[in-house]
């Protein structure tokens, strides 16, 4: 059995893409607003927002319990609306050796696809596929439209 994982979802949104990837990219912290229940705090702790090699730290609740993580953001592609980060502190590393997240906004007029893709290696196959984390991204996907739709 593989340690080895990747999961993907996508998820139509109707709000505009490029503003979900500008709070993706640029405005993380406005997401504590946007979704307070789901996420409490955003920092940026090296670097500029946006750019690669810059590092975030989250607060965020998943499985209703608080957590918190540390991510570098290792690729960008402004023109296809993605980026790809990698965990490199926080609870989640208690289960996975690595855990990559890339996040891409798809944009065609008023469709607008983004797709959530995890990346990952279990430290032990005891441990399960991150899928309550995937349902935590598209959560915040939701609530993203949601306020911008409202």
């Amino acid at each position: 059995m593989s340690l080895e994982g990747k999961l993907v979802s996508e998820i139509n949104i109707k709000c505009d893409g490029d503003v979900f990837h500008e709070i993706i990219m640029y405005k993380p912290h406005h997401m504590c607003n946007i979704c307070p229940d789901k996420i409490q705090k955003v920092d940026i702790h090296e670097g500029e927002l946006g750019t690669i090699g810059s590092v975030r730290f989250w607060k965020f609740t998943h499985d209703g319990k608080e957590m918190v993580a540390k991510e570098v953001i290792e690729e960008i592609d402004e023109e296809k609306k993605l980026v790809k980060k990698k965990m490199i502190e926080g609870d989640m590393l208690e289960y996975y050796k690595s855990f990559y997240l890339t996040i891409h906004v798809e944009t065609k007029g008023e469709n607008n696809l983004v797709t959530w893709i995890l990346e990952y290696e279990k430290k032990n196959t005891n441990v399960p596929d991150p899928h309550t984390f995937m349902e935590l991204c598209l959560n915040i996907t939701k609530d993203i439209e949601s306020y911008h739709i409202n």
